[in-house]
């Protein structure tokens, strides 16, 4: 498939984790999001910071009831995943981990059957300041998370040295990457879904 070729058929859902509107994660987010819109997917972002999802209180109603029994947005944030056949899940690191936000969404899929998951195409988008190494550690975490759930780990999208707001709008290579790996993930899945 090349640039300009359309499929059909592929829902591409972004998760941006950071509590800041417009940095490092964001820019990359979006043209993951811009790559896979351009191999024909219909993609939607969640922006968590906006979003009203409250952390898990381990009251495990959701293992009677088969949903989580909080009332907030991580429901309809459910739906947008189940029907997603790519999950972006962007965060910068904060403290060696994924941002609070960004957590509490994933502590929440506890409630979420697996059938949800099973499947789902997965890129990781990590920015944080420093080196590399700030950021092992939030990718080892996500990282075991999406095969225990049934999910491919497609690929990881590392801005290390975002230490300004606009790093990563300067980083020509990044924001490639992150833009073929939307179009890769898309043009792929649906080579792979027209052979099954």
């Amino acid at each position: 498939m090349r640039r300009g070729e359309k499929v059909v058929g592929v829902n591409v859902l972004g998760v941006a984790g950071s509590p800041r509107r417009g940095g490092n994660t964001e820019t990359i987010l979006d043209e993951v999001l811009s790559g896979a819109r351009e191999a024909g997917a219909s993609t939607e972002k969640v922006v968590l910071a906006e979003a009203d999802i409250r952390p898990c209180r381990a009251c495990n109603a959701c293992s009677r009831t088969g949903s989580c029994v909080i009332k907030d947005d991580m429901a309809a944030a459910v739906e947008k995943m189940e029907a997603a056949g790519v999950l972006i899940l962007a965060t910068p690191v904060y403290w060696w981990g994924p941002t609070a936000q960004m957590k509490a969404f994933i502590d929440r899929w506890y409630g979420v059957p697996r059938e949800a998951f099973r499947g789902k195409r997965v890129i990781l988008a990590v920015s944080s300041g420093g080196s590399g190494s700030y950021a092992e550690l939030t990718i080892k975490m996500i990282g075991e998370i999406i095969p225990y759930l049934g999910m491919e780990n497609y690929r990881t999208l590392q801005a290390s040295g975002a230490n300004s707001k606009a790093s990563a709008q300067g980083n020509s290579k990044l924001l490639r990457e992150a833009w073929d790996a939307g179009f890769n993930s898309v043009k792929t899945l649906t080579e792979y879904k027209s052979r099954i």
